[in-house]
């Protein structure tokens, strides 16, 4: 099988690539697959692509980034899709022009706005399937609108964890369309796991505001003020870097808690640590909570929509507690940092639940996807029957007349405010 996938920027860093290129090296053992990196900027991706894997740009920023095209806003890349600014008429070309020439047995798209043109510009023999790496109420209303049209034309469409699979079903009517969770999978780690003996805690991810390090800092000063002994090591870049380092100032942490800057990949440092940590208002899945356990590393983690509630076992391999609370947040690392037993037994729970997010189990999953999804496109027939009873049908109606109905709101609210100007 030939199977590309389309990605906004393979040459970046973060969660989506990270798991893009995973699932492309264990798809790459088996079939022929190709990367399509809508943009590109700079010679070399941030990350190790297998040489099975082929990766091809479609806009070189470099050389491209004052086109004339690319001076224009996008027309097919959705306006409400968080992206748009970096799209353009050059983009809407290119992508078009590649899907129109597609040699691939399937396409998958990993982001939204890469949906909508997967779903409308792919040839009617290719088989389609859309991944979300956010979640359906993430998205503005204007652009679940957009997706209620352009997503019934896809043959699959996966989301990361079974409850925002449930929402799709429940709020979306996307008929013939088959619905699945398909966790990110991770690496088999090739380093030995920790062993618990480290007195350092571990977190790591893009410094935003989404992710909630300044609560970590606070929380951690609980564990550094009766176990001075303790580091906290948080990996990542962004735009709340010089704020986090003006707090641990603050709160006279600075021989505590340490701002790594980034690391990819980040296994042969969470194998330093002996806990990991997370402290996020929103986590869509929870990419490094799985890359801390498969190391051997319990989680603390706030309980925040949807992934850490799916990945970790509370009380067995790591411990959830409410999103925003800095006390809990505290106490739960610091019931680990007290009882070395506990965050041993913890670590080798961690260990062994993860596995089930290897590639194996994963990759098997997808592939079926995959299948079902090239079968159906060569039988003329929907990937899925549809089974929406009367009550179902009239919920998804519901959410969809709420959403068209806060998007004209906004929309006429617009208006008025540019001829107040």
């Amino acid at each position: 099988m030939k199977i590309s996938f389309l990605l906004h920027n393979a040459y970046g860093i973060g969660g989506t690539i990270t798991t893009t290129f995973n699932l492309a090296h264990a798809l790459a053992e088996r079939h022929e697959v190709e990367i399509v990196s809508v943009l590109r900027h700079r010679e070399h991706p941030n990350f190790t692509l297998d040489p099975k894997v082929s990766l091809r740009p479609l806009v070189d920023l470099r050389q491209e980034k004052e086109h004339p095209l690319h001076l224009r806003p996008a027309r097919v890349f959705p306006r409400a899709e968080y992206r748009y600014g970096q799209y353009s008429e050059l983009t809407d070309q290119r992508i078009g022009e590649c899907l129109a020439t597609i040699d691939a047995d399937v396409v998958i798209g990993t982001r939204p706005g890469l949906n909508v043109h997967l779903a409308l510009q792919t040839p009617s023999h290719v088989g389609r399937i859309g991944q979300e790496h956010l979640t359906l109420d993430n998205h503005p209303p204007r652009l679940r609108n957009t997706l209620r049209r352009a997503y019934r034309r896809l043959d699959v469409l996966t989301t990361v964890t079974e409850a925002d699979a449930a929402a799709y079903r429940r709020k979306m009517r996307l008929p013939g369309v088959r619905v699945e969770a398909l966790p990110n999978s991770v690496p088999d780690p090739t380093l030995p796991a920790a062993d618990s003996t480290a007195k350092v805690v571990v977190a790591a991810g893009r410094l935003v505001q989404v992710k909630r390090y300044d609560l970590l800092i606070e929380a951690f000063a609980a564990v550094a003020a009766e176990y001075p002994d303790w580091q906290l090591r948080i990996y990542g870049k962004g735009e709340e870097h010089d704020r986090l380092r003006q707090l641990i100032v603050d709160l006279g942490l600075w021989n505590n808690v340490f701002l790594m800057g980034a690391a990819a990949p980040m296994e042969a440092e969470w194998v330093k640590g002996s806990i990991g940590a997370a402290a996020s208002n929103f986590e869509p899945f929870g990419m490094t909570i799985v890359e801390a356990m498969r190391c051997g590393l319990p989680v603390v983690s706030t309980d925040c929509p949807y992934g850490p509630g799916e990945i970790i076992d509370d009380g067995v391999d790591g411990r959830l507690v409410p999103v925003g609370d800095r006390d809990a947040l505290g106490a739960a690392l610091l019931e680990l940092v007290r009882d070395d037993d506990r965050r041993r037994r913890m670590g080798s729970a961690a260990l062994e639940n993860a596995r089930r997010f290897a590639p194996g189990p994963v990759v098997e999953q997808a592939e079926q996807l995959l299948a079902e999804a090239v079968a159906a496109r060569q039988a003329g027939r929907p990937a899925a029957q549809e089974r929406l009873g009367a009550g179902r049908v009239l919920v998804s109606q519901g959410f969809a007349a709420r959403d068209a109905a806060f998007t004209a709101a906004s929309g006429a609210l617009r208006m008025v405010r540019k001829e107040q100007r």
